[in-house]
């Protein structure tokens, strides 16, 4: 994952741990002082949003101990590689820009594009000039690299 998708997720852990659970701990207490905690609205929706919390909290452990950070700055190469910004141009002759980000970090609106997709997949390891069909589930059509750079992406 790049930089700022690790720096994202910890700080969204961060914020799960130091703020979020122990704000719904204190709702759970409170609520379990009330009386009949069966029918205790406070209580319920308390538990259940407390192990929503922790299961989004095991994920987030994961992701993290597991991620390989990279930094598409310090990256040097001709071909595509994880974090590329790559200009692209299909059949039609329009000219696309896109960047191979991981899976936690897709935004199709922005051109960041998993490298697990289709299009990913294809771009990964070409060069400039080289050709790439691309086995979409719709569709297969070409694309023939422009440019490939190795910039900050926001």
């Amino acid at each position: 994952m790049t930089p700022a998708c690790f720096s994202r997720l910890s700080n969204e852990m961060e914020n799960l741990l130091k703020v979020e659970r122990p704000e719904t701990t204190k709702v759970i207490a409170w609520a379990a002082g009330n009386g009949d905690r069966s029918e205790n609205a406070d209580y319920i929706y308390g538990k259940k949003r407390l192990r929503e919390i922790d299961r989004r909290l095991r994920f987030l452990k994961k992701r993290l101990s597991d991620a390989v950070v990279i930094n598409p700055i310090e990256m040097k190469s001709s071909k595509v590689q994880f974090s590329a910004t790559v200009t692209v141009e299909d059949e039609d002759g329009e000219q696309r820009s896109y960047s191979i980000v991981g899976v936690d970090e897709v935004e199709v609106s922005k051109g960041w594009i998993s490298w697990k997709s289709p299009i990913g997949k294809s771009l990964l390891g070409k060069m400039v000039g080289d050709c790439v069909e691309v086995k979409a589930p719709k569709e297969c059509f070409e694309l023939e690299i422009i440019k490939i750079e190795y910039r900050e992406i926001i």
